[in-house]
């Protein structure tokens, strides 16, 4: 392992991974009733609470605790919120209160064994609802316990168990602005969610969606009858929809203007964030428009939005929180060349405040790279969007593909592919410290959204389901196929590179097509469906078979498309990282896998870290994680 020091691992300007892995991430702003700024930082080495009052200000860590804080939830009426913690990165999240007038702490879970996910403080401020799967594994209870107030010390109560869940996740969304009912979701699949309320007086859920196969998040109750969510139902495309709950009749908002083609690229976008503040009527909401955002805001009475200006935004915009009176809005900002941060606007003004200015940790900003966003055709046709990164600016004569200072063809560069998780996900143009440092490195980095991403369109999410799974391998393939023709590539030298679902993507992209690639990093990922599935949490497996194909039904299936049963075709040295507590992909997929391409001898490097899960969340596990890599991918690419 090389040295940690941040100015010994030398790329290009000298600064090591260490100091890349420095660079502090700002989230999840929320705003106390007293106007203080809440948000998560990084700062200490895992994600904490942090406080503000104004722009500029030293902030004040609340939280002391080694292991990640995850949740983050202001009181709506005193100043106090509520934070949720795992143990060892294993998702398995207690909920505890924090009194800001004392700095008292105070759990109100304790059940280690159980996964607690965060719904919603009830708008008198003396309650909150979420879910838990303390009786079983695969089932999700909605719970509503009493929280003390403010100097009242551990006058806490104790979880009530108000509804039993019908199996798989189940999430309180929203409570309604009377206290009377809750807002609940029950996703069958990614793009295909239950929304039900839930009286709190009698426990009966009522469903509010039909079974058209639709999705439904950030939902916001009016206090007029009405019910404020984001979704796709009946079109494409995501838009700000209102239910009217005496009817039940859903009438479109604001935004998405949706299509049926399936092909991304078009004037269609998901709008994927949503604030509504009840007592100003005020609402703001961003588009995902190739990835970048585009702000709106305005009024909402009824089905009627009033736009008004919004912030200017150069980058990507979410998590929006309204501060008191709505006179403010603060929202996570990020852009390629820009680390995550909490930036907040004055009501109807486009210009917005950096309040947690955490600066690059003595890397040059000039230093960053960003992307152009390109298109390549794949095996059917289809044009594919992509984000491309060179390491250095394109000289004026580069003609039409970018090449670094001093490039030739004869001296062209790595690229490392990167293919993002989920499946239903989207790599956009976030800042990404290790990408940064790779591009430091000399690197060229491609990030394809394959068929099967969001942020293009239901349909296009939907073309890699099941049976159709390897079409998005092929598309990873016409990936590298583009690069070929890049006259700045060294196309003898491209690293398939992915976590989670896009560590599959990386192992049957070495199995499917072995002769593209020089080396392979796979973190977390799934090496068999069959074994996946069966050891997956309970609570996730129906989600997933939804996507992937069930045992009962599709076993050959997914066996005969598992990169373990390929695994003789490998022919590129392999990077396994894994962490031992994750309950998503269990750690058995990174062991099988690794020993199985040893027997074939390649080359394979494993890194399990026992006290992490699904992601790594320790910056010290994160510095020997990427040192390994770069070790790994100097030697061999």
């Amino acid at each position: 392992m090389t040295d940690s020091d941040p100015d010994t691992d030398a790329g290009t300007t000298g600064y090591g991974v260490a100091r890349y892995l420095a660079v502090e991430q700002v989230n999840s702003p929320a705003f106390t009733p007293g106007g203080r700024l809440l948000f998560l930082a990084d700062t200490s080495g895992t994600p904490q609470v942090w406080t503000t009052d104004e722009p500029g200000a030293w902030p004040r860590r609340l939280t002391p605790h080694e292991e990640r804080v995850s949740t983050l939830a202001a009181s709506p009426t005193d100043e106090a919120f509520v934070f949720g913690m795992d143990a060892g990165s294993d998702e398995r999240d207690q909920l505890s209160h924090y009194d800001l007038e004392t700095g008292v702490e105070t759990a109100l879970t304790d059940e280690p064994t159980a996964k607690h996910a965060w719904g919603a403080w009830g708008p008198d401020g003396e309650r909150v609802a979420y879910t838990a799967n303390r009786e079983a594994d695969g089932r999700f209870d909605v719970y509503v316990q009493r929280v003390g107030r403010p100097g009242d010390g551990d006058a806490h109560g104790s979880p009530r168990k108000l509804h039993e869940g019908p199996g798989g996740w189940l999430t309180v969304a929203a409570f309604g602005p009377r206290g009377e009912r809750l807002a609940l979701l029950n996703p069958h699949s990614s793009y295909d969610v239950d929304l039900s309320l839930l009286d709190l007086d009698s426990g009966t859920p009522r469903t509010l969606s039909d079974d058209a196969g639709a999705t439904y998040s950030h939902l916001q109750f009016d206090g007029a009858g009405g019910l404020y969510c984001v979704t796709d139902h009946g079109t494409d495309t995501a838009y700000v929809g209102r239910f009217d709950l005496a009817t039940g009749e859903l009438e479109k908002v604001a935004g998405g203007d949706g299509n049926q083609s399936g092909e991304p690229g078009t004037d269609a976008w998901d709008v994927d964030a949503l604030a509504y503040d009840r007592d100003a009527g005020r609402a703001v909401f961003a588009r995902n428009e190739d990835g970048y955002s585009a702000v709106r805001a305005g009024t909402l009475e009824g089905t009627e939005f009033t736009p008004a200006d919004a912030p200017d935004v150069d980058g990507i915009a979410s998590e929006f929180a309204f501060g008191p009176d709505a006179e403010r809005v603060a929202f996570t900002h990020t852009a390629p060349t820009e680390p995550y941060g909490v930036r907040v606007t004055d009501w109807g003004e486009r210009d917005s405040a950096d309040w947690t200015p955490a600066g690059t940790n003595g890397v040059p900003e000039a230093s960053f790279r960003e992307p152009e966003t390109i298109h390549y055709e794949t095996f059917d046709g289809r044009e594919i969007p992509a984000y491309w990164t060179m390491p250095e600016p394109a000289p004026p004569d580069a003609g039409e593909v970018a090449m670094p200072d001093g490039a030739t063809p004869e001296e062209p560069v790595p690229v490392i592919v990167d293919v993002h998780g989920g499946p239903e996900h989207q790599r956009r143009p976030w800042f990404y410290p290790t990408k940064q440092y790779f591009l430091n490195r000399g690197y060229a980095v491609l990030e394809p959204n394959v068929r099967g991403s969001s942020g293009y369109g239901t349909a296009y999410a939907h073309l890699d389901d099941v049976e159709r799974r390897m079409d998005s391998v092929a598309d990873v393939a016409a990936a590298v196929e583009w690069l070929g023709e890049q006259r700045a590539v060294d196309s003898d030298r491209v690293v398939a590179y992915g976590r989670s679902y896009g560590g599959f993507m990386v192992l049957a992209a070495i199995t499917e097509y072995p002769d593209l690639w020089a080396a392979a990093v796979d973190f977390v990922g799934i090496a068999d469906f069959t074994t996946f599935l069966e050891n997956t949490g309970e609570w996730r497996r129906s989600h997933r078979e939804a996507e992937y194909g069930s045992l009962a039904d599709d076993y050959e299936f997914l066996k005969s498309i598992s990169p373990l049963t390929h695994v003789d075709e490998i022919r590129c040295p392999l990077f396994v990282q894994h962490g031992a507590n994750d309950p998503r992909v269990p750690v058995g997929e990174a062991e099988q896998v690794a020993e199985a391409a040893r027997e074939q001898g390649v080359p394979v490097e494993k890194l399990i870290f026992e006290d992490e899960g699904h992601h790594t969340t320790s910056r010290e596990n994160l510095i020997t994680e990427f040192e390994a890599i770069a070790e790994f991918l100097d030697e061999h690419v």
